[in-house]
C-alpha cells in the first residue's frame, strides 16, 4: 500500500519535466493520476502507458489550462470517471524571457495567463468537488524567481510571485473544509526550460547556487508527495527547493 492509495490526483503540465516527475511519484505511491497536457501528446500518452503498465489508473486530459473551459471539461471528466479529486498540482507554466524594454504585451499576458490565471481557474474549478468531500490537497508550483526576481523575467516573476500570494489567500478561505493550499518554489531545475539556456550562462548560474548543482525534477516531486500525504497541518506556506540560491 502506497501513501496515496485510494486517492485521485490531477497534475497539469504532466507530459514532461517537473510535471512528469510529480505524476510518476504520485502514481508510484498509489494515486490514480489525471495527466493534463496542452502539447506533447506523444509524451503524455507514453507516460500514461508507462504508469498503467505499473498498475496505476490514469486519465489523459488535453487542454490549455489558461482557459476556464478547459477546467470545466477536466473537472467534469474527473467527476464522471472517479467522483472525487483529492490532489491538485498546478504545475503548467511557460517563459517568454525579455527585458522590459523589449517585452511585448503578448509576452506579458501569455505568461500571466498560463502561469497565474490557470492557477486561479484550477483552484476555483476543483473547490466545489473538494468541499463536497471535505478533503483536498492543492499544491501550486511557483518559483524562487517569484521571490527574488530575475533579469529578463518580469512577466515570469510577476506570475510566480502572484501564485505565492494567491496561495495564502486561498488557504485561508478553504481551510474550514479540510483543504490545504501550499506552494513550492523551485530554483534552477534540470528541465527542458533550463536546457535552452546557453552553457556559459548555465555556468554563471551554478556559481550562484551554494549547493553547486541544479535541482532535479524528482526533488520537487518529493516535496509534492510530502504535502499531499503528510502535510495535514501545513497550509498557506511556501517550501523552497532551490539549493540555497535564495534564502
Amino acid at each position: 500500500m502506497g501513501k496515496l492509495s485510494g486517492q485521485y490526483a490531477l497534475v497539469t503540465g504532466a507530459s514532461r519535466g517537473i510535471g512528469r516527475a510529480i505524476a510518476t511519484l504520485l502514481a508510484a505511491e498509489g494515486a490514480a493520476v489525471a495527466l493534463n497536457f496542452r502539447t506533447g501528446a506523444s509524451e503524455a500518452q507514453a507516460l500514461a502507458q508507462e504508469l498503467r503498465e505499473r498498475g496505476s489508473e490514469t486519465l489523459l486530459l488535453q487542454g490549455d489550462v489558461s482557459e476556464r473551459s478547459t477546467w470545466v471539461d477536466m473537472v467534469q471528466k474527473i467527476r464522471t470517471a472517479w467522483g472525487r479529486l483529492d490532489i491538485l498540482v498546478n504545475n503548467a507554466g511557460i517563459t517568454r524571457d525579455k527585458t522590459l524594454r523589449k517585452m511585448s504585451d503578448d509576452d506579458w499576458l501569455g505568461v500571466i495567463h498560463t502561469n497565474l490565471n490557470a492557477c486561479y481557474f484550477g483552484v476555483t474549478a476543483v473547490m466545489p468537488l473538494m468541499i463536497e468531500q471535505n478533503h483536498g490537497r492543492i499544491i501550486n508550483i511557483s518559483s524562487f524567481v517569484g521571490q527574488a526576481g530575475n533579469f529578463g523575467q518580469a512577466n515570469y516573476a510577476a506570475s510566480k510571485g502572484g501564485i505565492i500570494a494567491f496561495t495564502k489567500t486561498a488557504a485561508m478561505e478553504v481551510a474550514r473544509h479540510n483543504i490545504t493550499v501550499n506552494s513550492l518554489a523551485p530554483g534552477f531545475t534540470l528541465t527542458d526550460m533550463l536546457s535552452k539556456v546557453p552553457e556559459p550562462v548555465q555556468k554563471q548560474i551554478l556559481s550562484r547556487i551554494p549547493l553547486g548543482r541544479f535541482g532535479k525534477p524528482e526533488e520537487v516531486a518529493k516535496a509534492v508527495l510530502f504535502l499531499a500525504a503528510d502535510g495535514d497541518y501545513i497550509t498557506g506556506q511556501q517550501i523552497n527547493i532551490n539549493g540555497g540560491v535564495y534564502m
